[in-house]
């Protein structure tokens, strides 16, 4: 039977609190200062001083701006960091994020469409329906999502098609887009519950595309087929490629095997066995494209690859809860920047596995580590390259303790050549197929 609070109870709590030693002064401070400021531990500034004995010179940070694209930006930005080493290119040359964006949109479309086709007969009740339904597309993604992406379509310079309005403030395309969506899907539930014929719902499917398609081009711009490539290097040389396609330029100025590069999580609940291959139903952009794939490891090993990439001078696309215990105008990230607990004398402590399990933290930010400090060979703090551009942390660079990483860190994406032999034979294992909501499913903004 649920009990009501009692006024017997509400006196008990008063008394509780004026017990308190110095509670006034603490209730003062807060109300005035807010949580955070009272909270906020100035040891932690000094302790996240931005010096790291492997520093990778990457360039200038890039801006998403009002758009959910960090990790577009987080790969391309690993992406033109080889660019920088191998051709020069300069510190503020930046690959066409708004180009990889039209494609997913257009893609995530046609895989919301085939998911609804699916779960047709399934009532809209139904939890599957009801969460595609929910967000049928979004600007958030995972590494393979973008893999997939680059596999189709390439890449091209920032110059060829660079930001407009809706790519840098996305919130009105999506409104639109996602209206659209669920509009089609009556449409295309009504078209199979009628037993319409294949043909019949592809077609009804293909219009519905192209009137994503020219959303898309009205918002973005149309995407090249060709265009010329001009730059000057390090040492201001001119250089200039002409009549190349997206393919063609990945190839030739990226030059990845987009196979090389895979995902390394770190997941501690009991449903995912370390050392094992993980996917998410319902989870991605291209259909028939790469599948999202993850290996879970423990935590000692997800540091150890990271910082053997590091050490090649390759930096590391990562994803993790920014929200958690962060100082975005200092650009700071580390558990003990505030201590809430001793505010409150209240115990939050949750480990990282009942935080996924019980809806406290997920992955929510893709970034990408360009550094990390080693003492006596042991990480105590990692440089990260961000996208919210340069007036943030030290000109956009942020300091993660390596606490913060250990609770609050999930996905690291490394050449698989800096596995053991090991973890690259369970790379072909046959990947455990994960609810759509699994945390291991949430989508970097």
């Amino acid at each position: 039977m649920a009990k009501d609070i009692s006024a017997d109870q509400l006196k008990k709590f008063q008394e509780e609190l004026d017990a308190k030693a110095n509670h006034n002064v603490a209730e003062r401070a807060v109300t005035k200062n807010g949580i955070l400021a009272t909270s906020a531990d100035y040891r932690s500034e000094i302790n996240m001083d931005p010096v790291f004995s492997i520093d990778l010179d990457t360039g200038k940070v890039a801006n998403q701006k009002q758009s959910g694209r960090c990790w577009m930006f987080a790969a391309l930005n690993t992406m033109r960091h080889d660019m920088k080493n191998k051709f020069g290119v300069a510190d503020d040359f930046e690959l066409s994020q708004n180009y990889t964006f039209f494609w997913d949109k257009l893609e995530k479309s046609n895989y919301f469409y085939e998911n609804v086709i699916k779960t047709a007969s399934l009532p809209t009740s139904d939890r599957k329906v009801a969460w595609l339904m929910q967000t049928p597309q979004q600007d958030g993604g995972q590494w393979d999502m973008f893999m997939a992406i680059i596999d189709k379509y390439g890449v091209v310079p920032k110059s060829v098609m660079p930001e407009t309005f809706s790519s840098s403030a996305s919130r009105e395309f999506n409104s639109a887009l996602n209206l659209k969506l669920r509009k089609d899907a009556v449409e295309l539930r009504e078209l199979v519950n009628a037993s319409a014929s294949e043909d019949e719902l592809e077609a009804r499917k293909q219009k519905m595309l192209s009137e994503v398609y020219r959303m898309c081009a009205y918002s973005f711009g149309e995407p090249p087929a060709k265009f010329d490539f001009e730059y000057r290097d390090k040492d201001k040389n001119y250089h200039v490629d002409r009549d190349l396609t997206p393919q063609e330029f990945f190839k030739k100025y990226v030059g990845w095997n987009t196979e090389d590069y895979v995902s390394v999580i770190n997941a501690p609940t009991e449903d995912k066995p370390y050392n094992h291959m993980y996917t998410i139903e319902m989870l991605g952009n291209v259909v028939g494209g790469r599948e999202v794939r993850h290996l879970n490891v423990d935590m000692d090993t997800f540091r150890k690859i990271a910082i053997k990439q590091l050490e090649a001078g390759e930096s590391v696309w990562f994803g993790s809860d920014v929200g958690q215990s962060s100082d975005r105008k200092k650009g700071i990230m580390d558990t003990e920047l505030y201590h809430n607990d001793e505010l409150f004398d209240v115990d939050f402590s949750m480990s990282k596995a009942e935080r996924l399990d019980y809806c406290e933290s997920l992955m929510t930010h893709a970034m990408v580590l360009t550094g990390v400090n080693l003492v006596d060979g042991k990480p105590n703090k990692w440089k990260v390259e961000n996208s919210w551009g340069d007036q943030v942390g030290t000109k956009g660079f942020f300091v993660m303790s390596d606490n913060w990483m250990e609770e609050y860190c999930y996905q690291v994406v490394v050449n698989k050549k800096f596995l053991s032999e090991e973890l690259q034979k369970i790379l072909k294992e046959e990947p455990k197929v994960l609810a759509p909501w699994d945390p291991m499913g949430s989508l970097a903004k």
